[in-house]
């Protein structure tokens, strides 16, 4: 699980610089600023929790916990309907897709409540 969430997290920074700067350059003129907020948002997220999965996966290299596993799958999950959410709602403005953010920022609430019971167990 440990080299999982490294790889999870590799892709995902990757995936974040390059939205990061395609936003910065490729959106800035095409959306307005209220749908580029939206969009830096789920880039912002998306870091926060990449960071957060890294560091998961160092934990469980040298502290295997269920418990810590759980918060990288949740925030990994979280990612994709958060961000994913919020890029699909920026670049195609359409309003389902805002439902559908809660969802993922559930289960980074979930993934941080993992986080903690794993860090009072160790």
């Amino acid at each position: 699980m440990s080299q999982l969430l490294i790889i999870i997290a590799a892709v995902y920074g990757a995936i974040a610089v390059a939205l990061g700067a395609f936003a910065a350059h490729g959106l800035k003129s095409r959306l307005s600023e209220q749908l580029l907020a939206v969009f830096q948002t789920g880039v912002t997220y998306q870091f926060y929790h990449t960071l957060a999965l890294l560091l998961a996966g160092l934990w469980l290299r040298f502290a295997p916990s269920p418990w810590v596993a759980a918060a990288g799958i949740f925030w990994a999950l979280g990612v994709v309907l958060f961000s994913g959410s919020l890029y699909a709602l920026a670049l195609t403005s359409v309003k389902w897709f805002g439902p559908i953010t809660p969802l993922g920022g559930l289960l980074f609430i979930l993934g941080w409540i993992c986080l903690l019971v794993g860090a009072v167990k160790a």
